[in-house]
């Protein structure tokens, strides 16, 4: 028999299991749809402006290519101040429901002085306690922010919150250099081989897992000492970490965001006819995912019995979409 404290440890993981499995599974509906805002900030010199309204405008393309159901907003230039980036946000708020998902993504730099983290835009700046405000309004289920600025490990610990996935291109606020992970993440959004599993969709944690690895080559290929490490939190209660751990959960929201789908995907996505079919497919995708991080307070012949199951339906499924 275990012992008190193991079997308690067991609880806590079935527990969040199921906590975070109703997190990734709400979405999931024929009418659910995402809204994504990208914000190009304040560049500070001609290079980095044009660098970081490129990335917006490549990362603005991919999300309307992905499907019918992506609502997409993009603030750059003289756009990509406080007061628009409030509206937008405001505009969002009123339009949204509980169960479509909201993504955020931040392109600039960003200042740490010890206790706040800010983005620079055009005038004034935003602190990260301001935007956690913002999008604590924003009444959808799921969120994920993607902060890709200098110092944005800084803005995690005001960002975090159940429900809301936060990844930043930097460890913490003193890793304070311009960054590449916003290229890699915008690289990923695009280049086929980020599906890792061939489901022909890009999910947060493949898109961050793809640029975190290109980051790290950039810097052995510059031969450079890294100055940015990549981080996630997506409990709303943990440390950021820098890869999925399956005994707190970290990486299970991440892994059932869709950022961008592909291919086949996208094709039944825009087919009234296939589009249910779509949604089942990543339901059960989901479903085993969520059983992969329960694995370890389950039986092996419970999760067995559970994950042939669903690899069953998932290729009944597949089969009926492949028609």
């Amino acid at each position: 028999m275990a012992a008190p404290a193991e079997m308690g440890s067991r609880v806590r993981v079935v527990l969040l299991a199921l906590c975070l499995a109703s997190l990734a599974l709400c979405a999931l509906s024929a009418k659910a749809a995402t809204y994504y805002v990208t914000v190009s900030g304040l560049g500070g010199e001609p290079d980095y402006e044009q660098l970081f309204a490129a990335l917006a405008a490549d990362l603005d393309k991919s999300f309307k290519d992905s499907g019918v159901d992506a609502h997409v907003y993009t603030l750059a230039g003289g756009d990509a101040t406080r007061a628009r980036l409030s509206e937008t946000l405001v505009l969002v708020a009123r339009q949204v429901k509980p169960e479509d998902d909201f993504v955020l993504i931040l392109i600039g730099h960003g200042s740490f002085d010890g206790v706040e983290y800010k983005f620079n835009l055009v005038g004034p700046d935003i602190s990260g306690g301001e935007l956690a405000t913002l999008c604590d309004r924003i009444p959808t289920k799921r969120q994920l922010i993607v902060n890709t600025s200098s110092s944005s490990g800084g803005s995690i610990a005001a960002l975090q919150k159940p429900g809301r996935a936060v990844i930043a291109a930097t460890k913490s606020g003193t890793e304070k250099n311009a960054t590449v992970f916003a290229r890699y993440w915008a690289e990923a959004l695009r280049d086929p081989t980020a599906d890792v599993d061939k489901n022909d969709v890009i999910t947060a944690l493949e898109a961050f897992e793809y640029a975190a690895t290109k980051v790290a080559g950039f810097y052995e290929s510059q031969k450079r000492l890294a100055t940015e490490h990549a981080v996630f939190e997506d409990t709303g209660k943990r440390e950021p970490v820098r890869a999925p751990a399956t005994e707190s959960g970290e990486g299970l929201l991440l892994s059932s965001f869709i950022l961008v789908r592909l291919g086949d995907a996208q094709k039944a996505a825009s087919d009234p006819a296939k589009r249910e079919l779509l949604v089942k497919k990543e339901e059960l995708e989901q479903k085993i995912d969520v059983l992969k991080y329960g694995k370890a307070a389950m039986s092996d012949e419970d999760y067995k019995q559970q994950l042939t199951a669903a690899l069953i339906e998932l290729a009944r499924v597949q089969e009926e979409l492949d028609k």
